[in-house]
C-alpha cells in the first residue's frame, strides 16, 4: 500500500494528560480539529495512552513513559520530541502542557493553564502542601525555557495574558476561552432542602477548602441549620487534605465526599442549590462553567480570574476569599431565601483572542507572524 501523503501536518502534545480538567481540554482542542482543519492536514496527537483518544481523523502516538517521572517529562519535551519532529516534519506543533519542547517545526505555540507560577504561598501553605512551594519555583523556570520559540503562546484569560508579559516580556501572546460562551444567562433558585452548597476541588491550598468549612462553623454558631457543603475530597489525597479532615470531619453539614466520576458530578450538580468557588487562583475554574450549564446560584471568589470565567450571568455573587465572614452570609441568604445576587457582565478580552477552539485553530494556522506581533503591541500599548 502506498503511503498516505498529506500536504501539512500538526502535532498535539499533551503526554501528562490524563484525567479532569486537563483531559477536557485536550479532547476539546482535538474535536475543533478535527472540525475545523482542512482535510489535508494530518492530525497527529502525542498522549500518554492512545485508550484516551477516540476520535476519527486522528493519528495517536503513546508515550507511557513520559508521565512516570519528572525527569523523565524533560527528557520527553527536549530529545523524545525532537527525534519526533524529526519523524514527522510538522508544520505546527501545539503543546497542550506549557512546557515549550524543542522541536522542529515551521511553526510552533504553547498552552499555558498551570496557575503554580503565579500563587503567592503563605507560610502555612508552604507546611501543609511542601511540594507547591518546589513546584512554584520550579514551573516558573520551565515556563521561561525556549517560550521565545512561539509563534503563539496561549493563555485562557487576560488577567494571565498581562501577568505572561510582566514577568517574561514581549511574547505573541493569544487569550483563548476553553469553550465557546453560549452558556444561559440566567440561572434559576431551587429550594429543596437541606440546602446543597458544592464545591468540586482537589485538595490544593490555593483551593482555599478551609473557607467553607470557617463558614460552616459560624454558621452554626448563628444557629443556622438546614444546610449541606459537599467537597470533592476525602482526607486522604496528601497533608492539606488531612488537616482539612482533622479540623472540619465533625462539624455539621459537612459532607467529604472523595473524588467524583463525571456521572456523579452530573448528579451533584442537579441536586445542588449553588455552587461555592472560593479559589484564590485559576487559569479558568472549570466548575463555574459546569455550574452555568446547570442554572445553578453561584458564590465566587474575587479573584481575578473569577469575572472572566462567570461571563454574563445573573445568580452570581462575589466574595472575599479571605472573609469566611462574608462567605457566611451570602450562604445564610440562600438557605434563608433572602439573596440577593450581585450579576456579572461579559467583558471581552483584548485582540488577539479566540472565544473558542475552533476560532483559536483558524488563527494558529491563518495568522501571519506580523500580524501577531502588531496585535502584541497594541495589547502591551494598552496595559501601560
Amino acid at each position: 500500500m502506498a503511503p498516505r501523503i498529506t500536504c501539512q501536518t500538526v502535532v498535539i502534545s499533551a503526554v501528562n494528560f490524563t484525567e479532569g480538567g486537563p483531559l477536557t481540554v485536550l479532547r476539546e482542542s482535538l474535536a475543533a480539529a478535527v472540525r475545523t482543519l482542512p482535510d489535508d492536514w494530518d492530525i497527529v496527537a502525542v498522549v500518554h495512552c492512545k485508550t484516551l483518544i477516540d476520535l476519527p481523523r486522528i493519528r495517536v502516538v503513546e508515550i507511557p513513559d513520559a508521565k512516570r517521572a519528572w525527569w523523565r517529562r524533560l527528557r520527553w519535551e527536549w530529545l523524545g520530541a525532537l527525534q519526533l519532529s524529526r519523524e514527522l516534519q510538522p508544520d505546527l506543533w501545539l503543546s497542550l502542557h506549557d512546557i515549550t519542547p524543542r522541536v522542529l517545526a515551521k511553526r510552533q505555540a504553547v498552552y499555558c493553564h498551570n496557575p503554580a507560577p503565579f500563587y503567592k504561598l503563605k507560610p502555612r501553605e508552604m507546611l501543609l502542601e511542601p511540594t507547591l512551594l518546589l513546584f512554584n519555583l520550579f514551573y516558573a523556570r520551565l515556563y521561561r525555557t525556549l517560550i521565545q520559540r512561539n509563534h503563539h503562546v496561549i493563555v485562557q484569560q487576560e488577567w494571565l495574558r498581562q501577568e505572561f508579559l510582566r514577568r517574561f516580556g514581549q511574547l505573541p501572546m493569544v487569550v483563548a476561552h476553553p469553550s465557546l460562551d453560549t452558556l444561559p444567562q440566567h440561572g434559576r433558585i431551587r429550594t429543596n432542602s437541606p440546602c446543597i452548597f458544592l464545591y468540586p476541588a482537589l485538595a490544593r491550598v490555593f483551593k482555599n477548602l478551609e473557607i467553607l468549612g470557617e463558614a460552616a462553623v459560624l454558621l452554626h454558631k448563628r444557629g443556622v441549620t438546614g444546610f449541606e457543603i459537599r467537597m470533592t475530597v476525602d482526607g486522604s489525597e496528601n497533608r492539606y487534605a488531612r488537616w482539612l479532615k482533622d479540623r472540619y470531619g465533625k462539624t455539621p453539614g459537612i459532607s467529604f465526599l472523595g473524588r467524583q466520576d463525571s456521572i456523579q458530578m452530573q448528579s451533584h450538580y442537579r441536586e445542588a442549590n449553588a455552587l461555592v468557588f472560593p479559589s484564590r487562583l485559576e487559569t479558568w475554574g472549570l466548575p463555574i462553567t459546569e455550574a452555568k450549564q446547570h442554572g445553578l446560584p453561584m458564590l465566587v471568589a474575587d479573584a481575578p480570574y473569577a469575572r472572566e470565567t462567570v461571563s454574563t450571568y445573573d445568580l452570581v455573587s462575589f466574595f472575599n476569599p479571605d472573609a469566611a465572614g462574608q462567605l457566611a452570609d451570602q450562604m445564610e441568604a440562600i438557605i434563608q431565601g433572602a439573596w440577593r445576587p450581585d450579576g456579572n457582565t461579559r467583558q471581552a478580552p483584548a485582540q488577539p483572542f479566540a472565544a473558542h477552539w475552533d476560532g483559536l485553530w483558524r488563527l494558529l494556522i491563518d495568522t501571519p507572524r506580523s500580524a501577531t506581533d502588531s496585535a502584541i503591541t497594541a495589547v502591551e500599548s494598552a496595559a501601560k
